[in-house]
């Protein structure tokens, strides 16, 4: 098994390192977020675990990198904060755990080896519906390989067409599927939505890719409007 810690406290590092090699695993250590980077895409490792606070590019960008590079090594996060929002934030990047400092070695050891038991994630696979890519892992919209900046609701209501090319969709199951249950079966914020997608994934590029049903509510073409 082996393991790789990025981890800019060296005496932390030293620690942990040698109660691994301990357990008789092979360890490699970093400090940066750049050196970690090409580590975990040049050495296929069983586990990693990265710390969030680091130097130049912290833990939550190269986790999001090493994701969207296609680097599927189960990853636990570390870290001194403990608000929800950062565990949120690492496990939305692509983390698979999550430890807040201080911790015990004995759960370290644990959380690292129920993560190897299951085994590496899949790949979330793309969608794509003609010209018009999207990647749920890491959260990124392409047209004509274009990047296109989404807020996180045109995000949620896309990837809901994306996954349903050519199917009307009506104005309730969007916000059954995109909403939370604070908000009321009202048709105009989904309108409101559709409007603000169609001005980033279609208009720019001379495509119209989301169609209107009357009385039914919207459909995602087949061909994403080429």
């Amino acid at each position: 098994m082996r393991v790789l810690i990025v981890e800019d406290e060296a005496k932390m590092a030293g620690l942990i390192r040698h109660g691994l090699e301990r357990e008789g695993m092979a360890v490699d250590v970093t400090g940066n977020g750049e050196d970690a980077l090409w580590k975990a895409e040049a050495v296929d490792y069983d586990a990693i675990l990265l710390d969030l606070m680091l130097p130049g590019i912290d833990g939550l960008e190269v986790c999001r990198r090493l994701r969207e590079a296609g680097v599927w090594s189960p990853i636990l996060m570390l870290t001194a904060r403990d608000a929800v929002r950062d565990r949120v934030a690492g496990l939305d990047r692509g983390a698979d755990d999550y430890l807040t400092k201080p911790f015990s070695y004995a759960e370290l050891l644990a959380r690292l080896r129920a993560l190897v038991r299951r085994g590496r994630p899949e790949r979330p696979a793309e969608l794509q519906v003609g010209s018009l890519r999207l990647d749920p892992a890491t959260r990124q919209t392409w047209r004509d390989g274009k990047e296109i900046e989404l807020s996180a609701k045109e995000f949620a209501l896309l990837e809901i067409f994306m996954r349903q090319p050519g199917q009307i969709l009506s104005r309730f199951q969007l916000l059954e599927h995109a909403w939370d249950y604070e908000y009321e079966n009202r048709s105009n914020i989904v309108d409101s939505y559709v409007r603000f997608l169609r001005e980033k994934i279609d208009r720019p590029f001379g495509i119209e890719s989301i169609e209107t049903v009357r009385g039914a509510g919207y459909r995602l073409r087949e061909d994403g409007g080429q």
